[in-house]
């Protein structure tokens, strides 16, 4: 098998949506029990007939997650260095379709962004473009790179899709990991959400993170958009993806992230809503199918939800975050990406989170460990 596509085509999607619809209390309870789950059983976990037992799986997750990571927390912060993209899709804010001011940061204003954020205490950072290949290309992101591998520890990068030999350039100058998410697993509704654009192209995307894996990325991070389709189904295939990539390139750290739908100029009306309740059971699903990946909680969830959340699984969290070009110091109106609704600053969350027990972690884990 040469890559996730060809064991991606041996599942059907209406199939796998009718089986975890189907799953019963007993295949819950019994799911609960394994010591070692299987996919079925997490069909069952992220089933209708788990929710009464939430309270349950909740408890074990927090005792999973402690067993593996203590009571450390991560935290990171995106720093966003375009919004210039030629892709549409109906969910972004930076769609090629939406008539807004298109911003792309210099070398300067990149440093004076990675200051900030330095004086905040973060070691670990994203970097966010949108999908435009003659502005933000890969000589654009290897020479951020270049420029910000000196201020923090890991470097951590969401942009497009690359070709597998343009990952092992940048790994070799400080490239520590990549997010790319299939934002929906169902090919029909993928493709009417990227009509246009490099991101049109299903099995590119799909086939994302095993270049990633080629290439020697310490850590790839996967997941879905909650809010094109059916939230269980999409996990489901963003689950089989990840037990894929982990019998594949088992050298490599792997997280997964819960991005739901957030308001945006051109704004999308989710087809399928994702309650706070339906997201907590999901993630107390993940913790119980793999204690050891990374669970990541951003910013486009609200206060409330995340200091609840974080006891459940949750291992990286994002604070402060903005979601436009050089919307720390440089340019704090350009358009965002989409709207945050936890806003409390890094110094309010870290105190939140010692309050609560943790320990706050200001980089990832080194690549010794």
């Amino acid at each position: 098998m040469s890559n996730f596509t060809s064991l991606f085509n041996s599942y059907n999607w209406d199939a796998i949506v009718a089986d975890i619809y189907s799953k019963t209390n007993a295949d819950v309870e019994a799911a609960l029990q394994n010591n070692k789950r299987t996919l079925e059983d997490f069909k069952a976990l992220i089933s209708p007939a788990a929710k009464p037992y939430l309270e349950q799986m909740a408890q074990m997750s927090n005792a999973l997650t402690k067993k593996r990571f203590g009571n450390t927390m991560q935290m990171y912060a995106p720093m966003y260095l375009s919004n210039e993209c030629q892709n549409i899709c109906t969910y972004c804010g930076f769609s090629l379709t939406n008539k807004i001011p298109r911003r792309t940061l210099t070398d300067a204003e990149i440093l004076k962004e990675a200051a900030f954020l330095r004086s905040k205490g973060y070691n670990h950072i994203l970097l966010v473009t949108g999908e435009a290949n003659k502005t933000v290309g890969v000589d654009y992101i290897n020479n951020a790179i270049k420029l910000l591998k000196k201020e923090f520890a890991n470097i951590t990068i969401e942009v497009q899709p690359l070709d597998q030999d343009d990952y092992e350039l940048l790994v070799k100058n400080g490239l520590y990991a990549v997010l790319v998410y299939q934002e929906t697993y169902h090919r029909n509704e993928y493709k009417k959400h990227h009509p246009k654009g490099k991101k049109s192209n299903f099995d590119y995307r799909l086939e994302t993170p095993d270049r990633l894996g080629k290439a020697g990325v310490h850590k790839i991070g996967v997941g879905a958009l909650f809010g094109l389709e059916d939230w269980r189904a999409d996990s489901f295939f963003t689950a089989l993806h990840l037990q894929y990539l982990q019998k594949t390139y088992w050298q490599t750290k792997y997280s997964i992230s819960f991005p739901r739908l957030r308001p945006h100029t051109g704004g999308l009306e989710p087809k399928v809503v994702m309650e706070d309740a339906d997201l907590a059971q999901l993630i107390c699903a993940y913790r119980l199918l793999d204690e050891d990946v990374e669970l990541s909680m951003s910013t486009r969830e609200s206060e409330k939800f995340r200091n609840n959340i974080i006891n459940l699984g949750i291992t990286s969290i994002s604070a402060e975050s903005k979601t436009n070009p050089g919307g720390y110091v440089v340019e704090p109106q350009s358009l965002e990406q989409f709207e945050i609704s936890d806003e409390r600053s890094t110094e309010t969350i870290a105190e939140m989170l010692q309050s609560k027990g943790f320990e706050v972690v200001w980089k990832d884990w080194e690549s010794a460990w």
